[in-house]
């Protein structure tokens, strides 16, 4: 009993200084290596997730100022009377339930030419407030109108200050504008 205790021991000795012991054993390597990737792994893929939301939101927006400006366009919005309050549910229609529709600024102008067409700041650069004030003005046939729509969208991810967010208040700004003219109707 005496000897075979001895064996064992030494059997465990050798095998912790040899090549083949401890120093060539893999188990967990795999556990390790997650663990390294992980962080940077899942930070790449939200990055990713978080930029093609934006840019999905900001087609939606677009797609939808598009289609309701064409109703101003072809003077369906005038001939229904439109109201700020029905222009704004005629974008909110094409959204999607994607964006908070009360916090979707909108301002539709006449303009005597397309020279004059500018557009000014709609949100104030140190706090992020709203600074643009909202009209509705849809014209008469052959008017000169300018669409615009502003929307801040929420950024989720925020890895070392690194992120989408173009406004103090930790959002982006997401916009869509349209000029022309309308048909003569």
């Amino acid at each position: 009993m005496v000897r075979k205790s001895r064996n064992l021991s030494k059997l465990a000795t050798s095998a912790l200084f040899k090549r083949d012991g401890i120093a060539r054993d893999e188990k967990g390597v795999t556990l390790i290596e997650f663990g390294l990737l992980a962080l940077p792994f899942f930070a790449i893929v939200g990055a990713i997730l978080e930029t093609s939301l934006v840019f999905l939101a900001s087609q939606v927006l677009d797609s939808a100022v598009e289609d309701s400006a064409r109703q101003i366009r072809t003077g369906q919005a005038q001939s229904a009377n439109y109201t700020e309050a029905e222009f704004r549910a005629a974008i909110c229609d094409g959204l999607y339930a994607m964006f908070d529709c009360t916090q979707l600024k909108i301002k539709v102008s006449e303009i005597g030419d397309f020279a004059s067409a500018t557009l000014n700041p709609v949100a104030d650069i140190t706090d992020g407030s709203w600074t643009i004030i909202e009209t509705y003005e849809d014209g008469v046939g052959s008017s000169i109108i300018l669409v615009e729509a502003y929307y801040k969208w929420p950024i989720v991810l925020n890895i070392f200050d690194f992120n989408l967010a173009n406004l103090p208040d930790g959002t982006r700004m997401l916009s869509s504008v349209r000029l022309f003219r309308n048909e003569p109707f």
